[in-house]
Protein backbone atom coordinates (compact mmCIF):
# COMPACT_ATOMS: atom_id res chain seq x y z
CA UNK A 1 0.00 0.00 0.00
CA UNK A 2 1.58 3.34 -1.54
CA UNK A 3 1.95 6.37 1.24
CA UNK A 4 -0.66 8.33 -0.66
CA UNK A 5 -3.02 5.54 -0.31
CA UNK A 6 -2.13 5.23 3.34
CA UNK A 7 -3.69 8.88 4.19
CA UNK A 8 -6.82 8.25 2.36
CA UNK A 9 -9.04 7.02 4.95
CA UNK A 10 -7.55 9.38 7.59
CA UNK A 11 -8.76 12.07 5.57
CA UNK A 12 -11.73 10.96 4.65
CA UNK A 13 -12.69 9.81 8.44
CA UNK A 14 -11.55 13.56 9.35
CA UNK A 15 -13.50 14.81 6.62
CA UNK A 16 -16.63 12.99 7.87
CA UNK A 17 -16.14 14.42 11.45
CA UNK A 18 -16.30 18.20 9.86
CA UNK A 19 -19.06 17.58 7.82
CA UNK A 20 -21.93 18.38 9.67
CA UNK A 21 -20.65 21.28 11.21
CA UNK A 22 -22.11 24.24 10.49
CA UNK A 23 -24.94 22.85 8.32
CA UNK A 24 -28.42 22.55 9.16
CA UNK A 25 -30.84 20.11 11.33
CA UNK A 26 -32.15 18.54 8.42
CA UNK A 27 -28.98 17.89 6.41
CA UNK A 28 -27.53 16.15 9.25
CA UNK A 29 -30.44 13.83 9.62
CA UNK A 30 -29.75 13.01 5.72
CA UNK A 31 -26.05 12.46 6.96
CA UNK A 32 -27.29 10.43 10.01
CA UNK A 33 -29.28 8.32 7.57
CA UNK A 34 -26.69 7.47 5.54
CA UNK A 35 -24.55 5.88 8.09
CA UNK A 36 -27.64 3.59 9.14
CA UNK A 37 -27.76 3.05 5.13
CA UNK A 38 -23.75 2.30 4.90
CA UNK A 39 -23.73 -0.08 7.71
CA UNK A 40 -26.89 -1.74 6.01
CA UNK A 41 -25.60 -1.80 2.90
CA UNK A 42 -21.89 -3.09 3.51
CA UNK A 43 -22.98 -5.93 5.68
CA UNK A 44 -25.50 -7.30 3.40
CA UNK A 45 -22.38 -6.95 0.21
CA UNK A 46 -20.89 -9.43 2.85
CA UNK A 47 -23.34 -12.10 1.29
CA UNK A 48 -24.21 -11.04 -1.99
CA UNK A 49 -20.78 -9.89 -3.61
CA UNK A 50 -18.36 -11.88 -1.61
CA UNK A 51 -20.14 -15.26 -0.74
CA UNK A 52 -22.66 -15.02 -3.73
CA UNK A 53 -26.18 -15.46 -0.96
CA UNK A 54 -28.94 -13.35 -1.78
CA UNK A 55 -31.06 -12.91 1.50
CA UNK A 56 -34.08 -10.88 1.62
CA UNK A 57 -34.54 -10.78 5.57
CA UNK A 58 -31.42 -8.51 6.11
CA UNK A 59 -34.05 -5.93 6.63
CA UNK A 60 -35.84 -8.13 8.90
CA UNK A 61 -32.70 -8.11 11.22
CA UNK A 62 -32.18 -4.71 11.23
CA UNK A 63 -35.83 -5.07 12.99
CA UNK A 64 -34.92 -8.02 15.02
CA UNK A 65 -32.37 -5.61 16.62
CA UNK A 66 -34.54 -2.62 16.53
CA UNK A 67 -37.58 -4.26 18.18
CA UNK A 68 -35.24 -6.18 20.90
CA UNK A 69 -33.64 -3.52 22.14
CA UNK A 70 -37.23 -0.83 21.95
CA UNK A 71 -38.66 -3.68 24.21
CA UNK A 72 -36.61 -4.23 26.68
CA UNK A 73 -35.38 0.19 27.07
CA UNK A 74 -39.61 0.49 26.80
CA UNK A 75 -41.27 -2.11 28.46
CA UNK A 76 -38.35 -3.39 30.69
CA UNK A 77 -36.73 -0.34 31.47
CA UNK A 78 -32.79 -1.25 30.69
CA UNK A 79 -30.33 0.81 29.50
CA UNK A 80 -30.59 1.25 25.43
CA UNK A 81 -27.29 0.51 25.09
CA UNK A 82 -27.34 -2.86 26.49
CA UNK A 83 -31.03 -3.57 24.59
CA UNK A 84 -28.68 -2.75 21.68
CA UNK A 85 -26.26 -5.45 22.67
CA UNK A 86 -28.73 -7.86 23.10
CA UNK A 87 -30.42 -6.83 20.04
CA UNK A 88 -27.60 -7.92 17.63
CA UNK A 89 -26.63 -10.79 19.63
CA UNK A 90 -30.66 -11.98 19.16
CA UNK A 91 -29.71 -10.84 15.50
CA UNK A 92 -26.72 -13.52 15.51
CA UNK A 93 -28.34 -16.44 16.55
CA UNK A 94 -31.43 -15.93 14.70
CA UNK A 95 -29.38 -15.66 11.33
CA UNK A 96 -26.79 -18.47 13.00
CA UNK A 97 -29.99 -20.79 13.20
CA UNK A 98 -31.78 -19.36 9.80
CA UNK A 99 -27.97 -19.84 7.88
CA UNK A 100 -27.53 -23.17 9.38
CA UNK A 101 -31.18 -24.31 7.64
CA UNK A 102 -31.54 -22.37 4.82
CA UNK A 103 -27.57 -22.39 3.56
CA UNK A 104 -27.95 -25.97 2.46
CA UNK A 105 -30.58 -24.92 -0.23
CA UNK A 106 -28.80 -21.84 -1.54
CA UNK A 107 -29.77 -19.84 -4.99
CA UNK A 108 -33.95 -19.01 -5.38
CA UNK A 109 -34.29 -21.20 -2.70
CA UNK A 110 -32.97 -19.26 0.15
CA UNK A 111 -33.90 -16.12 -1.23
CA UNK A 112 -37.37 -17.53 -1.10
CA UNK A 113 -37.03 -18.41 2.08
CA UNK A 114 -35.69 -15.57 3.80
CA UNK A 115 -38.15 -13.61 1.62
CA UNK A 116 -41.27 -15.53 3.88
CA UNK A 117 -39.37 -15.29 7.03
CA UNK A 118 -39.16 -11.23 6.50
CA UNK A 119 -43.10 -11.46 5.60
CA UNK A 120 -43.81 -13.91 8.92
CA UNK A 121 -41.93 -11.03 11.10
CA UNK A 122 -43.73 -8.57 9.62
CA UNK A 123 -46.80 -9.67 10.34
CA UNK A 124 -46.03 -10.99 14.21
CA UNK A 125 -45.14 -7.23 14.30
CA UNK A 126 -48.19 -5.59 13.20
CA UNK A 127 -50.42 -7.61 15.15
CA UNK A 128 -48.52 -7.86 18.24
CA UNK A 129 -50.17 -4.45 19.51
CA UNK A 130 -49.48 -5.31 23.41
CA UNK A 131 -46.28 -5.91 22.88
CA UNK A 132 -44.96 -3.71 19.88
CA UNK A 133 -48.15 -1.39 19.23
CA UNK A 134 -48.20 -2.44 15.70
CA UNK A 135 -48.32 0.07 13.01
CA UNK A 136 -48.16 2.68 15.25
CA UNK A 137 -44.74 2.15 16.22
CA UNK A 138 -43.04 1.96 19.92
CA UNK A 139 -41.67 4.71 21.32
CA UNK A 140 -38.40 4.12 22.74
CA UNK A 141 -35.89 6.39 24.92
CA UNK A 142 -32.41 7.99 23.18
CA UNK A 143 -29.40 6.90 23.62
CA UNK A 144 -28.56 10.04 25.40
CA UNK A 145 -30.33 12.54 28.07
CA UNK A 146 -30.52 15.22 25.91
CA UNK A 147 -31.70 15.23 22.27
CA UNK A 148 -29.25 15.96 19.82
CA UNK A 149 -28.88 15.39 16.15
CA UNK A 150 -25.31 16.25 16.31
CA UNK A 151 -24.46 13.98 18.64
CA UNK A 152 -26.25 11.48 17.52
CA UNK A 153 -24.10 11.58 13.77
CA UNK A 154 -20.90 11.23 15.69
CA UNK A 155 -22.37 8.00 17.42
CA UNK A 156 -23.35 6.50 14.18
CA UNK A 157 -20.23 7.96 12.16
CA UNK A 158 -18.69 5.54 15.33
CA UNK A 159 -20.30 2.67 14.87
CA UNK A 160 -20.20 2.74 10.96
CA UNK A 161 -16.34 3.01 11.28
CA UNK A 162 -16.46 0.03 13.58
CA UNK A 163 -18.99 -2.36 11.24
CA UNK A 164 -16.29 -1.09 8.64
CA UNK A 165 -13.76 -1.85 10.29
CA UNK A 166 -14.34 -5.41 11.16
CA UNK A 167 -15.64 -5.85 7.48
CA UNK A 168 -12.43 -4.76 6.27
CA UNK A 169 -10.31 -7.20 8.21
CA UNK A 170 -12.83 -10.11 7.12
CA UNK A 171 -12.27 -9.00 3.59
CA UNK A 172 -8.97 -8.68 3.54
CA UNK A 173 -7.89 -11.87 5.53
CA UNK A 174 -7.64 -15.34 4.39
CA UNK A 175 -11.21 -15.98 5.26
CA UNK A 176 -11.97 -13.27 2.57
CA UNK A 177 -9.85 -15.66 0.48
CA UNK A 178 -12.12 -18.39 1.43
CA UNK A 179 -15.19 -16.69 0.74
CA UNK A 180 -14.33 -15.20 -2.71
CA UNK A 181 -13.71 -19.19 -3.62
CA UNK A 182 -17.03 -19.98 -2.50
CA UNK A 183 -18.58 -17.10 -4.58
CA UNK A 184 -16.39 -18.07 -7.63
CA UNK A 185 -16.19 -21.89 -8.03
CA UNK A 186 -18.38 -23.62 -5.04
CA UNK A 187 -17.19 -27.25 -6.26
CA UNK A 188 -13.34 -26.33 -6.76
CA UNK A 189 -13.44 -24.51 -2.65
CA UNK A 190 -14.34 -27.74 -1.62
CA UNK A 191 -12.42 -29.68 -3.66
CA UNK A 192 -9.29 -27.95 -1.53
CA UNK A 193 -10.91 -28.23 1.81
CA UNK A 194 -12.99 -25.01 2.32
CA UNK A 195 -15.50 -25.75 4.43
CA UNK A 196 -18.38 -24.32 2.31
CA UNK A 197 -21.33 -24.41 4.54
CA UNK A 198 -19.28 -23.04 7.79
CA UNK A 199 -18.18 -20.33 5.73
CA UNK A 200 -21.53 -19.32 4.25
CA UNK A 201 -23.33 -19.47 7.77
CA UNK A 202 -20.51 -17.17 9.32
CA UNK A 203 -21.13 -14.29 6.90
CA UNK A 204 -24.64 -14.63 7.68
CA UNK A 205 -24.11 -14.29 11.32
CA UNK A 206 -21.50 -11.57 10.90
CA UNK A 207 -24.15 -9.72 8.99
CA UNK A 208 -26.78 -10.40 10.84
CA UNK A 209 -25.12 -9.34 13.83
CA UNK A 210 -24.32 -6.02 12.18
CA UNK A 211 -27.65 -5.32 10.61
CA UNK A 212 -29.32 -6.32 14.27
CA UNK A 213 -26.52 -3.56 15.43
CA UNK A 214 -27.30 -1.06 13.28
CA UNK A 215 -31.16 -1.34 13.42
CA UNK A 216 -30.87 -0.81 17.46
CA UNK A 217 -28.95 2.16 17.13
CA UNK A 218 -31.23 3.90 14.23
CA UNK A 219 -34.50 3.14 16.16
CA UNK A 220 -33.11 4.96 19.28
CA UNK A 221 -32.13 7.35 17.28
CA UNK A 222 -35.53 7.88 15.51
CA UNK A 223 -37.14 7.58 19.05
CA UNK A 224 -39.71 5.02 17.56
CA UNK A 225 -39.37 1.35 16.19
CA UNK A 226 -42.31 0.98 13.29
CA UNK A 227 -42.77 -2.63 10.89
CA UNK A 228 -40.79 0.08 8.17
CA UNK A 229 -37.71 -0.51 9.30
CA UNK A 230 -38.07 -4.94 9.04
CA UNK A 231 -39.86 -3.82 5.53
CA UNK A 232 -39.36 -5.34 2.03
CA UNK A 233 -39.21 -1.81 0.68
CA UNK A 234 -36.00 -1.02 3.34
CA UNK A 235 -34.04 -4.12 2.23
CA UNK A 236 -34.45 -3.34 -1.75
CA UNK A 237 -33.45 -0.10 -0.97
CA UNK A 238 -30.66 -2.02 0.69
CA UNK A 239 -30.23 -3.89 -2.39
CA UNK A 240 -30.30 -1.18 -5.12
CA UNK A 241 -27.55 0.87 -2.81
CA UNK A 242 -25.42 -2.16 -3.49
CA UNK A 243 -25.77 -2.87 -6.76
CA UNK A 244 -25.62 0.55 -7.82
CA UNK A 245 -22.62 1.20 -5.52
CA UNK A 246 -20.48 -1.63 -6.92
CA UNK A 247 -21.40 -5.34 -5.62
CA UNK A 248 -18.38 -7.32 -4.29
CA UNK A 249 -16.51 -4.21 -4.03
CA UNK A 250 -15.67 -2.73 -0.01
CA UNK A 251 -16.19 0.74 -1.36
CA UNK A 252 -18.92 0.11 -3.53
CA UNK A 253 -21.79 0.31 -1.06
CA UNK A 254 -20.62 3.14 0.54
CA UNK A 255 -20.79 5.42 -2.22
CA UNK A 256 -24.07 3.46 -2.86
CA UNK A 257 -25.35 4.78 0.36
CA UNK A 258 -24.44 7.92 -0.01
CA UNK A 259 -25.48 8.57 -3.46
CA UNK A 260 -29.04 6.85 -3.62
CA UNK A 261 -29.81 8.30 -0.24
CA UNK A 262 -29.07 12.01 -0.99
CA UNK A 263 -30.32 11.64 -4.31
CA UNK A 264 -33.93 10.48 -2.96
CA UNK A 265 -34.10 13.38 -0.79
CA UNK A 266 -33.74 15.37 -3.53
CA UNK A 267 -36.31 13.62 -5.85
CA UNK A 268 -38.80 13.76 -3.24
CA UNK A 269 -40.17 17.49 -4.53
CA UNK A 270 -41.30 15.64 -7.92
CA UNK A 271 -43.95 13.86 -5.62
CA UNK A 272 -45.52 10.62 -6.75
CA UNK A 273 -42.76 10.73 -9.72
CA UNK A 274 -39.96 10.54 -7.06
CA UNK A 275 -40.32 6.61 -7.15
CA UNK A 276 -40.39 6.94 -11.22
CA UNK A 277 -36.97 8.92 -11.49
CA UNK A 278 -35.18 6.53 -9.03
CA UNK A 279 -36.22 3.56 -11.11
CA UNK A 280 -35.20 5.74 -14.23
CA UNK A 281 -31.64 5.72 -12.30
CA UNK A 282 -31.56 2.56 -11.37
CA UNK A 283 -31.93 0.78 -14.56
CA UNK A 284 -29.53 3.67 -16.48
CA UNK A 285 -26.73 2.34 -14.02
CA UNK A 286 -27.77 -0.82 -14.80
CA UNK A 287 -27.48 -0.68 -18.29
CA UNK A 288 -24.30 1.93 -18.76
CA UNK A 289 -22.77 1.00 -15.78
CA UNK A 290 -23.27 -2.84 -14.57
CA UNK A 291 -20.54 -3.06 -12.23
CA UNK A 292 -22.00 0.33 -10.40
CA UNK A 293 -20.21 3.65 -9.36
CA UNK A 294 -16.93 2.07 -8.48
CA UNK A 295 -16.71 0.66 -11.69
CA UNK A 296 -17.25 3.83 -13.28
CA UNK A 297 -14.42 5.41 -10.98
CA UNK A 298 -12.32 2.68 -12.23
CA UNK A 299 -12.79 3.18 -16.08
CA UNK A 300 -12.16 6.23 -15.57
CA UNK A 301 -8.85 5.41 -13.82
CA UNK A 302 -7.79 3.07 -16.28
CA UNK A 303 -8.69 5.28 -19.33
CA UNK A 304 -5.15 6.42 -20.83
CA UNK A 305 -4.64 10.23 -20.58
CA UNK A 306 -4.72 12.27 -23.65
Amino acid sequence: MTTSVKWIWPAVLVGMCLLPLGVGIYPQHVLIVSLFYVMMAASWNLLAGYTGQVSFGHAAMAGIGAYTSGILAAKAGLNPWIGIAAGTLFAALLGLGLGALCLKMGGIYLSLTTLAFSQILHIIIVNEYEVTRGTMGLQVPGLIPEYSKLAYYYILLAATVLVLFILYRMIHSNLGLNFRAVQNDETAARAVGVRVLHLRVLAFTAASAMAGFAGGLYGHYLLLVTPEIPSLDLQFYVLAMTVIGGMGSFVGPILGAFAINILAEKIRDYGEYHVLVFGLVALATARFAPEGLIGVWRSLRRRPAR
